[in-house]
């Protein structure tokens, strides 16, 4: 890979529609932690090192807001910096310190093709991993699936900009790498840009299930699984959040050897696999597959835009 390029998924921000109900899903549920909140926002922590693994912002609309990735130091993330400047990436905000309540640090943000906001950063605070005992809690955010209109255009970006490779390719996604990990992006080919799901990797399969089994606890329904994925080779299990978005449990993700690994093709997966799960078990629901095409927070936000907009004209 580049010597100037992103080296780990950090984390994920989503705008959510109430701010207690998503942090009592993500801290009793799911298994993270906060680690600060201010200003209607709040930053939830995994088991692992990163500072933290998820924001969430309170807002009248739900969705996205941006992925957060690391860069070796600050020259990584100047030199990232000048080469989206210089491949005519559109930059939101030049480098610069990084807020003390967000773990601090040094980084930029810039936009992608289909307008999802990518921030780089490094030199944020890190907690001692291990902290948590339950090994059935995330230890780190794995990866996040994007749905795309344009999967070689986002493709490209990636790959030029940030430095990714191609891991493996379907003719569903392709799944692309910034560290050792089989994927960190996979792209997913839609009709439009969204956010398909989020993955958080726990310790084992062991704690995967326990983990599932603390979701049904809680009231919530697995979506699809418990299976194992072709590309990457992880188990997984999903669910669908208060919010309307996708998340998933996975465990024992392929690690990659630069120097062995061959990319997995279309043709190649499509002979060796019936469907997404390599043990032919587990099926999405239509739930599922509704909330990962964004059909539960499309819908919740036009009810939301309704409501305003009476409230306006009353």
């Amino acid at each position: 890979m580049s010597a100037i390029r992103v080296n780990g998924l950090r984390g994920v921000e989503l705008a959510v529609f109430d701010l207690k109900e998503t942090s009592d899903f993500y801290a009793n549920a799911w298994g993270l932690e906060e680690v600060a909140r201010a200003n209607g926002s709040m930053f939830l922590r995994a088991s692992g090192h990163e500072h933290h693994v998820l924001t969430i912002h309170e807002r009248p609309r739900a969705g996205l807001v941006a992925i957060n990735f690391g860069a070796a130091d600050r020259i990584a993330v100047d030199g990232l910096h000048a080469k989206a400047l210089a491949m005519g990436v559109e930059v939101i905000a030049a480098p610069h310190d990084l807020p003390a309540i967000a773990g601090g640090g040094y980084g930029f943000s810039l936009r992608a093709p289909e307008g999802q906001q990518l921030n780089i950063s490094c030199d944020v605070a890190t907690h001692s991993s291990g902290d948590f005992a339950d090994r059935s809690r995330p230890e780190k955010l794995s990866h996040v699936v994007l749905n795309v209109a344009d999967l070689d255009k986002q493709e490209r970006f990636f790959c030029d900009v940030l430095g990714f490779r191609l891991t493996d390719s379907t003719a569903r996604m392709d799944f692309i790498r910034c560290s050792s990990y089989h994927h960190s992006i996979a792209l997913a080919r839609a009709s439009g840009a969204g956010l398909n799901h989020m993955a958080y990797e726990v310790p084992n399969m062991d704690g995967l299930m326990r983990g599932a089994g603390r979701l049904k606890k809680h009231g919530y329904k697995i979506g699809w699984g418990v299976g194992r994925h072709g590309p990457g080779n992880n188990v997984f299990s999903y669910f669908i959040e208060p919010n309307g978005f996708v998340t998933e449990y996975t465990a024992e993700v392929d690690k990659i050897d630069e120097a062995t690994h061959i990319v997995g093709t279309p043709d190649y997966w499509g002979k060796i696999m019936n469907g997404p799960d390599r043990w032919g078990l587990a099926d999405p629901s239509p739930e599922l597959r509704e909330a990962m095409a964004g059909k539960f927070i499309d819908e919740r936000n036009k009810r939301c835009e309704e409501i305003i907009s009476a409230q306006l004209a009353g």
